[in-house]
This record gives C-alpha cells, structure tokens and sequence, in this order.
C-alpha cells in the first residue's frame, strides 16, 4: 500500500498538469525562501576569493573578473497547526471525509517546503490535548507527519477546538515560523481571535479551510453535525422553506467568516474537495504575497519597520 505522502504526489500529478504543479513551487518559492545563500550581486575579484565564485560570462563582458557575493538566507520553518477533533472526522461538501482532504492539503505544502529546503513540524490535537512532533527535514519525517493526522482525526475523539493549539504554540514556540493552520469551517470567537492576533505578533499565519458538507445538502441523508449531534432529517430538509433558511444561514455565516479573515488580515483558502487542494493553495500563496507586499510597502511609507519579532520601530 502506497504511503500517504506517496498518495499525495500522485494525486498531485492527477489533478494538476506539469506547468501547474511548477507554477505552484514557484510561487511557494518567491513568498518563502528556503535557500541557505541567495545571490546578491556581482564585485571584482580580490586575491582570496574561490576561484568557483568567479561569474565568468560576466567577467567575459565586463573585462575583468567578476565573483558572485551571496548572502545567507535563514532556512523557513513551517509549522502546520492541523484540528484533529472529531469535526474532522465529519464529511466534507464533496462526500469526502475532511481528514483525507486535510491530509493532502499539508501532504501538499509539506512536500513543496521539503523541496526548498525548509524544515516542517506539527501541531495538531482537539479541545482538550495538543500533540506536537518538532520540526525536520525529509519525506520520512513528513510521512510520519502524515500519519498522525490520519490517525488523530477520529469519529470517537475529542471535540475539535482550535485555540487549544495556538494557546500551545503561543506557549512552546518563540522563533519566527510560517503557521499554516488547517481546519474546518469554524467561526472564531472572540478568545480565538485573542489568541490569533498574538500568533500574528510573532509569525506569519496562513488559513486552510476543509469546507464542510450541507446538513440540507444531497451528501447525505440525515444528516448531523458531529460536533453535537444535530441535525436537519432528510424529510423536513426536503421542505423547500427549510432548505432555503438553512442555506441564508450559511451564507450568513460565511459572510462573518470572510469579514473576520479580512480584519485580521489573515489570507485563506478553502477547498471542499481533493480536486480543489492545488488551485486553492495556489491561490492561498498568492493572496499571502499580495498582502505581504502591501503590508510592506505599507510599512515603508509611513517611515516605519517591522522586526522579526514584529514589533515597530520608527525610521
């Protein structure tokens, strides 16, 4: 039987073409460097430099030699802050289980942050423990980490609850990382949010969202949310009223949701489907060097930066 991480780069052959799948490692690669030295730019040679360092088709056109300067690029730790409560157990719009769509998704950016070089670690858990596995490099280690999502996100567990894991993060990690959080479509309240705008001081965070299946939707018949047990039976969900108060509901809801992410600045992608995993995480990456940029630019023309720490300090 394949391993999940194998599972993963198949279906990413599958669902994407080959200038897809270069497209998105190239846009992984322009937001996060994973390179210990980047290219600077070029200076004369000087007695002492590495002869290996000399640009020669710039030496050949400027007349004299020429060597490379790099500057050293500190390696991206990713950190993958996954729900594995029961919700995740739960189907997703497409029918499928949301672990399995949750899987690919960090099968995904693990796999594209092995490829730069950068070190990913864990941590996943429910409302009431969070488990961590420390940052590594290696697909053995992202196979492992694979693994414990599968197994993690169960029917039988614990109630899922987010903020247990960034109250655990706050806690346990102080050195900058790039947060990827995957979870299900869940509304922050007011502590998650706290917590949320502290995690932000200190690293960069991006949202994935396993969209969820409709309880007056054609998944599945008598349908109930995990959670607590509710739910909209196929009958009454069939009565046209119902189905259209659920579904302004819905919209309702994941108006507030929008409208949270845009306040907080936060760039998310959702996906109901394995099919939907690359375009969204694309589209994440985008979104997420878009509004870095802005943020940037931002910082600059108001005579202020930003320390790694993100603390300000005037220009």
């Amino acid at each position: 039987m394949a391993s999940l991480l194998q599972q993963v780069q198949s279906k990413m052959f599958i669902f994407a073409h080959r200038r897809a799948l270069a497209l998105l490692d190239g846009e992984y690669g322009s937001v996060f460097k994973g390179r210990s030295l980047d290219f600077d730019d070029l200076r004369p040679y000087t007695p002492g430099d590495e002869v290996r360092d000399i640009d020669w088709k710039a030496t050949a056109r400027h007349g004299s030699p020429l060597v490379k300067r790099y500057v050293a690029v500190r390696r991206q730790t990713v950190l993958l802050v996954a729900d594995t409560g029961r919700n995740m157990a739960a189907l997703a719009a497409s029918g499928e289980c949301k672990r399995d769509i949750a899987v690919q998704a960090l099968g995904v950016l693990g796999y594209l942050a092995h490829r730069h070089g950068d070190v990913v670690g864990l941590v996943h858990g429910d409302a009431e423990v969070s488990r961590t596995v420390p940052p590594r490099r290696g697909e053995d280690h992202l196979e492992r980490l694979l693994q414990e999502v599968d197994r993690s996100a169960v029917l039988d567990g614990g109630p899922s609850g987010i903020a247990r894991q960034f109250d655990f993060v706050l806690r346990n990690f102080t050195r900058r990382m790039l947060l990827v959080v995957v979870a299900d479509e869940l509304l922050p309240g007011a502590a998650t949010e706290m917590l949320l705008r502290r995690l932000q001081a200190r690293h960069e965070v991006l949202w994935f969202t396993v969209r969820d299946a409709e309880l007056a939707g054609p998944v599945v018949a008598d349908a109930f949310e995990v959670a607590d047990g509710s739910g909209i039976p196929s009958a009454i969900a069939a009565d046209p009223r119902v189905r259209a108060d659920y579904l302004q509901a819905r919209t309702e809801r994941e108006q507030r949701r929008q409208e949270f992410f845009r306040r907080l600045g936060i760039a998310e992608g959702r996906a109901g489907s394995s099919t939907e995993v690359l375009p969204e995480l694309f589209a994440l990456l985008e979104r997420h060097r878009t509004r870095t940029s802005h943020r940037t630019r931002a910082s600059h023309s108001s005579g202020r930066t930003t320390s790694p720490e993100g603390r300000q300090h005037a220009g």
